[in-house]
């Protein structure tokens, strides 16, 4: 089972930059609001896109979705760690977690 990664730790993380998020949402929620610097990768497109966009299977990789019950940032980050990647965490409290905290987002087209 992925490990979960909190709010807090997310925040540290990419003001680091010591993380790549992945927006597990349809790219038309991706394109309508996303986490700052989030690339979208969706559970179907995973074997396809991973090589190209997560070229480094040890970086720090997590994955979200839009709040707990949705199951998108699971899926994509079981299929990750099935591909090899060693450190990938969720953010399971998704994308509505951060707005309500009133954190940035950003919007546009996926890679």
């Amino acid at each position: 089972m992925t490990e979960t990664i909190d709010r807090a730790t997310l925040r540290a993380g990419l003001a680091a930059g010591t993380l790549v998020l992945v927006d597990a949402l349809p790219a038309s929620y991706y394109e309508t609001r996303h986490l700052p610097g989030a690339i979208n990768v969706v559970a179907d497109d995973v074997a396809a896109k991973a090589p190209r966009l997560l070229p480094d299977k040890a970086a720090a990789i997590v994955t979200y979705c839009s709040n707990p019950a949705c199951a998108n940032s699971g899926q994509v980050a079981a299929q990750l760690e099935r591909l090899g990647y060693t450190d990938v965490r969720k953010y399971a409290a998704g994308i509505e977690d951060w707005v309500s905290a009133g954190l940035p987002t950003e919007s546009g087209q996926p890679a």
